[in-house]
């Protein structure tokens, strides 16, 4: 009888053993996945852009939702520019926090980061805009319908997809808007080049995060008004396809003009041009290639092109 009975007391404790064993090693493989340089990346990505994106959203939701009581136009380029700083100094040693698809497409282009990196990147971006807009939506889905009566709308004296993706001012033409998304990322890649050239007039050491949120900010401020610039495909794409799910439906893309591809396209080709002018204008090419300084030692110097971290 005392040997059945400890036969019967050792078994689930054997059985436990083993399995807590088991978990343990399904613990330790998730973990040495996570440590991966492509998957820490992804997750970089994936959680500065959240985090941009979500200081960046509610800005805007605040203002729309709650009126002058809760935000100015000020206060959204406040969200976004400080929402910048923030994602940089949570991803900008592992991955340079990018936080922006066309800022990494013409790295690639440049030779700075490898073209294998570019679908890691862009998915880790659209995937953390994505998640910050259901984010807004679930924090503000009471002001939401509140606001709205229920009814989503995209145009209108009650419209609200513009508190996730950007849509033109009346007074603009598709093809001038495009124009306009250019320019204006054209000025952020060349004020990108400009914080982190080490050879121009970088900023101070321990500041490029705070003045490239300054940056966004200023380009906000003075030049946000025709198309509320986007800048940046993954700031725009993901939280559009987000509210057609969400009940805004396809209008979201049928608005002004099919505007939707505006956003996607034309910043990808203004970061390409804001650099090359840079490059031929003030930048040299090869001291750019020549200079990859690991932003793990300097995380100061993140979301640059010539001090991207993992090159190789």
């Amino acid at each position: 009888m005392a040997s059945t009975a400890r036969k019967t007391y050792t078994w689930p404790r054997n059985y436990l053993t083993r399995r807590l064993q088991t978990s343990s090693d399904v613990i330790q493989r998730i973990q040495e996945a996570w440590q991966r340089d492509i998957m820490r990346e992804f997750l970089a990505e994936f959680m500065s852009t959240y985090v941009m994106m979500v200081f960046g959203l509610g800005s805007v939701a605040q203002k729309v939702l709650g009126g002058n009581n809760y935000g100015t136009y000020l206060t959204i380029n406040l969200g976004f520019g400080f929402g910048v700083t923030m994602g940089i100094h949570v991803a900008g040693s592992i991955s340079g926090a990018h936080m922006n698809s066309a800022i990494t497409f013409t790295s690639c282009v440049l030779g700075q980061t490898p073209w294998k990196k570019l679908p890691v990147y862009t998915m880790g971006q659209c995937f953390g805009s994505f998640l910050a807009a259901a984010t807004i939506y679930g924090l503000y889905y009471g002001a939401l319908m509140q606001y709205t009566n229920g009814n989503l709308t995209v145009t209108g004296p009650r419209a609200t997809a513009g508190i996730f993706a950007t849509y033109p001012a009346p007074h603009m033409s598709l093809w001038r808007g495009f124009i306009d998304e250019l320019v204006l990322t054209a000025i952020l890649q060349l004020c990108l080049l400009v914080i982190t050239d080490k050879k121009n007039s970088p900023a101070l050491k321990g500041t490029h995060a705070l003045v490239i949120g300054v940056a966004i900010i200023t380009i906000g401020l003075s030049l946000g008004m025709n198309t509320g610039y986007a800048i940046n495909p993954a700031r725009d794409l993901p939280p559009r396809i987000f509210t057609s799910i969400a009940g805004w439906g396809n209008e979201v893309f049928r608005a002004r003009d099919n505007w939707w591809w505006v956003p996607v396209v034309a910043p990808t080709l203004g970061a390409f041009v804001g650099a090359i002018v840079y490059l031929v204008f003030i930048g040299n090419v090869n001291r750019l290639q020549n200079q990859n300084v690991r932003i793990q030692d300097q995380p100061e110097q993140a979301y640059s092109l010539n001090d991207n971290p993992r090159s190789t």
